[in-house]
């Protein structure tokens, strides 16, 4: 029986209690590798509630807070959690492989380990322009991995990070199951855009276009650290720049009628927001890596309206299961046309692509080449080619 250590990293539960994408893509991917007679061990804080066969922890709950407190404060806690998975990788000789998914320090210390440490596959959730002195220099022994979540994503990876990468797994969500089984839910005359409200996500331009256009608009997702509206009411001014986003150029449109921020929305209201929607937004402002808000609507059988940036265009079929478009202009055109697209082809797509088990299987196809190849030189892997 295959042993992998899951590392999910300190900062939030798995899952999470709202939002957060990477816990919410383990607990969405360690049930199906269970199934499959993988036995895993799950590095992450002491809340989590997912079933594992043993757990690994280093703080007794979620440090999310603590990123917004200056880098000289906040440091250790990522290496201090390190430490844990350290440990065990040295100690124990039951771990075949380390699936990590903990943004530079992960993919750092569990590289300085030596060639006689477990193989490793690091997943890469985020834009892969950041941290250029780590990723333009990166050498991972030919016994550290890499994967994507999106094939635009891998593009645009230096090349001696491009090296590493085994391809590229799409994200999934327990909603897609059985997706095709399911009627769409009766739409509400609402859009909704569903995410952390920060620049990048382009908030801004769908309240513009809310009031421009002409209909209602539901902004659902956290302010910095703050998930409700009362929340960030009460607190004291803060520096941090998504609310400062807010504050600039968000929140000036919101007027709680055309334009309303409902804050974090989790479990079943949530699904029921996206569901009933006309449409989801992405008027994108930069390559969105992964999109788990764009599979999630899919599953929930409502199409998609977005520019198309990142890995929208390996997602949605144009036409079919949302509208791409290239400009501003062309998102404020598209929106009203949105009743065309039938939302059983967006459950059907759902139900092929994005299911828990089809990334699972993917997932053990790339375990399976990195518990193969443990000795391979870097020069030997296959890059994928530059956009």
């Amino acid at each position: 029986m295959t042993t992998v250590l899951m590392n999910a990293g300190p900062w939030l539960p798995v899952p999470p209690p709202g939002y957060g994408g990477i816990e919410n893509v383990i607990a969405t991917l360690v049930p199906e590798l269970r199934r499959r007679g993988v036995r895993v061990v799950l590095a992450t804080v002491g809340t989590s509630t997912l079933a594992a066969d043993e757990y690994l922890t280093a703080f007794p709950d979620g440090r999310f807070a603590d990123l917004q407190r200056p880098y000289n404060q906040s440091c250790g806690i990522a290496h201090a959690h390190l430490q844990e998975v350290v440990r065990a990788v040295r100690q124990r000789d039951d771990i075949d492989l380390v699936h990590d998914h903990v943004e530079a320090v992960g993919l750092s210390v569990l590289s300085a380990l030596g060639p006689g440490a477990a193989p490793v596959l690091h997943t890469l959730h985020w834009d892969l322009t950041k941290h250029p002195e780590l990723y333009g220099r990166f050498d991972g022994g030919g016994r550290v991995h890499v994967n994507g979540v999106s094939a635009d994503q891998l593009s645009h990876a230096p090349p001696a990070l491009r090296a590493h990468a085994l391809g590229a797994v799409h994200l999934a969500t327990p909603l897609a199951v059985g997706a095709d089984h399911r009627g769409p839910a009766e739409k509400g005359g609402y859009f909704v855009v569903l995410g952390r409200i920060t620049p990048g996500k382009g908030q801004d331009v769908a309240a513009r276009l809310g009031h421009e256009v002409g209909f209602e608009l539901v902004l659902a997702g956290p302010v910095g650290p703050y998930h409700s509206p009362a929340e960030l009411a009460a607190a004291a001014e803060s520096g941090n720049p998504d609310v400062r986003y807010w504050t600039e150029r968000v929140q000036p449109l919101v007027d709680g009628v055309r334009v309303r921020w409902v804050g974090t929305v989790s479990g079943r209201a949530r699904d029921e927001l996206v569901a009933r929607a006309r449409g989801t937004l992405f008027p994108l402002r930069w390559d969105e890596p992964g999109g788990t808000a764009v599979v999630e609507s899919l599953a929930l059988g409502t199409p998609v309206v977005g520019l198309a940036r990142g890995c929208l265009p390996e997602l949605i079929e144009h036409g079919s299961t949302g509208l791409l478009c290239d400009t501003d202009e062309e998102l404020a055109a598209a929106i009203p046309t949105v009743r065309r697209i039938d939302p059983r082809a967006c459950l059907a797509e759902a139900a092929a692509r994005f299911t828990p088990a089809v990334m699972a299987e993917a997932y053990l196809r790339l375990y399976d080449q990195v518990a193969r190849r443990p000795a391979a030189a870097v020069e030997d892997l296959v890059a994928l080619p530059r956009r």
